[in-house]
């Protein structure tokens, strides 16, 4: 065991944990009605909690447990076995185990900003529970246990380039949040804005400084190599919060403070799988193209498509991690083959799993709560509580 790696790995835990709460529920929270913002901590809450329990008792093991090249098995359910004194690498395992328990909490939560004001909280447990076990622990697996898409497997020596989350994290999130907005139907009034910016910028830049554990932590050692993947990661959430501004006061004449804070999110979703890869100035650029490409994404779901993604989840999380991912194919630290053949068969399998999942989870509990509990808000109707004493 390495004293300064565990350190550093304790701290960079924590930070994960503190993306999702409260930084991803202030963020997605101020962005909804007031009538729906405790929905929106309430299933960020009960995921963080629910997904804890169950990467306890299967997740970790499936996808970091000694299976073949499509899973990991069973033989850590519930760390069994495993001890204080186990190592993984320099770090105690079970260290590894809770550092990697924050990203299968964050990855579900990312989900929830598709379906706000409008889904049964049955269905975000159930739904969210299974699609962490069947999907993303599969694809952990995959990438970073030394499954199907790491070196040595289907692409031979050279293996996926994903270092915290491009493939793993944000193109699963952003395809099954994409998927459930379509099965779940518009808001019956999308035309209202965010009732509380300065909630979303504060959760917004929660999740910049937590985001330095998500790509910092990933290096799994207290190096030069998490210190770039710290510098790299500020220098691009910085560079795209700049021009989503700029591109949005080009397109609309003023840059708003929701829009800002929303590039700063694209930055990071998109140095996310590179950060172990690239220096500042392909941070630079990362982050440059991120500010734009995340926003027209944006208007093309919202628009073109007419998905009420609510948060836009797939424009900005999926769309960024799947640009990052290609990224690092076009600046040469990876391969083509292996970067878009993993793009493209992770998200099928994605959308296979999730597709059956929103059918099967649908067939227990409603996906859509009626037109009265959406009318009064959920905060009233499922969890009989309210933020504020004034109607909005």
């Amino acid at each position: 065991m390495n004293g300064a790696d565990t350190a550093w790995i304790i701290v960079a835990t924590a930070l994960v944990l503190f993306m999702t709460l409260p930084g991803l529920a202030l963020f997605y929270g101020g962005l909804v009605r007031a009538r729906n913002v405790l929905s929106v901590f309430m299933h960020c809450y009960a995921i963080a909690c629910l997904m804890s329990i169950l990467w306890l008792a299967f997740g970790y093991s499936i996808a970091f447990g000694e299976g073949d090249a499509l899973w990991g098995g069973l033989g850590k359910m519930f760390l069994l076995g495993v001890t204080a004194d186990d190592l993984t690498g320099t770090l105690p395992e079970v260290l590894f185990f809770a550092f990697q328990m924050t990203f299968a909490i964050i990855t579900p939560a990312l989900i929830v900003g598709a379906y706000v004001e409008r889904v049964g909280f049955g269905f975000v447990l159930l739904f969210s529970g299974l699609w962490m076990l069947l999907c993303y622990a599969p694809v952990v697996h995959w990438v970073w246990g030394g499954g199907l898409l790491a070196d040595g497997g289907l692409f031979g020596d050279t293996g996926v380039k994903d270092f915290a989350g491009g493939i793993v994290v944000h193109e699963t999130a952003g395809i099954a949040a994409l998927l459930i907005a379509v099965f779940l139907g518009p808001r019956r009034n999308r035309t209202t804005p965010p009732h509380n910016p300065g909630y979303v910028m504060i959760g917004a830049a929660m999740l910049w400084v937590g985001w330095f554990g998500f790509n910092g932590g990933s290096q799994l050692a207290a190096d030069g190599g998490a210190a770039m993947a710290l510098t790299v990661t500020h220098i691009s959430a910085a560079t795209a919060s700049l021009t989503w501004a700029l591109w949005e006061k080009i397109k609309y004449g003023k840059a708003s403070l929701v829009g800002i804070v929303t590039g700063t999110i694209a930055g990071l979703a998109s140095i996310t799988p590179a950060s172990g890869f690239v220096g500042p100035v392909e941070a630079l650029i990362i982050g440059a193209i991120a500010g734009i490409l995340c926003q027209e994404a944006v208007n093309l779901v919202r628009n073109a498509l007419n998905i009420d993604d609510t948060l836009d989840v797939f424009a900005v999380h999926g769309v960024g991690g799947i640009f990052g991912t290609i990224m690092i194919a076009a600046f040469g630290a990876g391969s083509w083959a292996a970067q878009l053949g993993s793009l493209a068969i992770v998200g099928v399998f994605t959308l296979i799993v999730t597709v059956v999942l929103i059918k099967l989870v649908g067939l227990v509990t409603p996906l859509r709560v009626d037109a009265e509990a959406e009318m009064n808000g959920l905060d009233l109707s499922a969890h009989g509580e309210r933020a504020y004493d004034m109607k909005s």
